[in-house]
């Protein structure tokens, strides 16, 4: 097939080497704009863009689909399908319709449950037992459209974003692979008319934990939040990102240390093991060196005071 792939995060890359691997033609990738990194604030190609010259690809990186000649190029290709994933942005009804078969686009969860922005950490924050991916064809409206093929995936109890995020990027791109090998003469299937949730985008507020919530709910959070933004507590000159922790034993007052070495703390219900943390300014150490280091007291609160 004659394939227009449009995505921008590395989690899109590991589905352009799969199609280009199944033997499409691939005749031109897409990708957001570079944009300012680091420090220096230097201008960055997105990975996906730098896989498409790593493999000798056609490439646009347009600022604007509505207008200027980056509509005109997409249509005139004559492509037989455009595959979307994690691209970034709302594709105008002209661009929609202009492949033969239309666009589909590989999302990060069962559909509908957790359509929108960022699936993968709400479903760890909601503790979903299971999420996957599907590949389905796109609408004007946001993640409804049917479904060719979907994959499912049993969460690991300590999932974190980041361990999930690698396992749904392989998931997605043999996804990918099947539907356009099969969606010819194939009718996807609808979704149902129930159980949808939206999943908002994140920011960095979401990882600041609450010790009066349960255990199992701070443990839930930060590892959605993991590896960005991070779970995190106010501290004395800035955030105490929560690098690693697990389900303890133990009961107390919300926020109450109940062992140095390991680390543990009290929730509303139940207690975490500090496994990691890393303060203002500071290395990542283990909870024991942490609680050495600020000199920490059993009985008393880990708060910012």
């Amino acid at each position: 097939m004659r394939v227009i792939f449009m995505g921008t995060p590395d989690f899109a890359v590991p589905t352009l080497d799969a199609i280009v691997e199944a033997g499409h033609e691939v005749v031109l990738v897409v990708a957001q704009p570079d944009k300012p990194a680091g420090r220096g604030k230097k201008l960055k190609a997105p990975p996906v863009a730098v896989r498409a010259k790593e493999l000798g690809l056609p490439l646009a990186q347009p600022r604007a689909l509505r207008r200027g000649p980056f509509p005109e190029r997409f249509v005139g290709l004559e492509a037989d399908v455009a595959v979307v994933i994690a691209y970034g942005r709302i594709l105008p009804d002209r661009l929609l319709e202009s492949p033969r078969l239309g666009c589909i686009n590989v999302h990060a969860s069962l559909l509908p449950r957790w359509r929108g922005a960022a699936p993968i950490q709400w479903a760890i924050l909601e503790e979903d037992a299971t999420t996957g991916v599907c590949v389905q064809q796109m609408e004007p409206t946001l993640d409804t459209g049917p479904v060719f093929v979907q994959r499912e995936l049993a969460l690991d109890p300590d999932e974190t974003a980041g361990t999930l995020h690698d396992k749904l990027m392989v998931l997605g791109a043999e996804a990918a692979v099947e539907t356009l090998a099969t969606m010819e003469g194939t009718t996807p299937v609808p979704q149902a008319d129930t159980g949808d949730t939206y999943a908002s985008k994140i920011d960095k507020s979401m990882g600041k934990v609450d010790w009066a919530e349960p255990a199992r709910r701070v443990h839930a959070r930060v590892r959605a939040m993991t590896p960005w933004p991070g779970g995190w507590i106010p501290w004395r000159k800035g955030p105490l990102k929560l690098r690693e922790i697990r389900l303890a034993d133990g009961s107390g007052a919300p926020g109450e240390v109940l062992s140095l070495s390991p680390l543990v703390v009290a929730c509303g219900d139940g207690a975490l093991e500090l496994v990691r943390v890393q303060a203002p300014g500071r290395r990542p150490v283990d909870g024991a060196a942490f609680a050495n280091g600020a000199r920490l007291e059993v009985g008393a609160p880990l708060t910012a005071e």
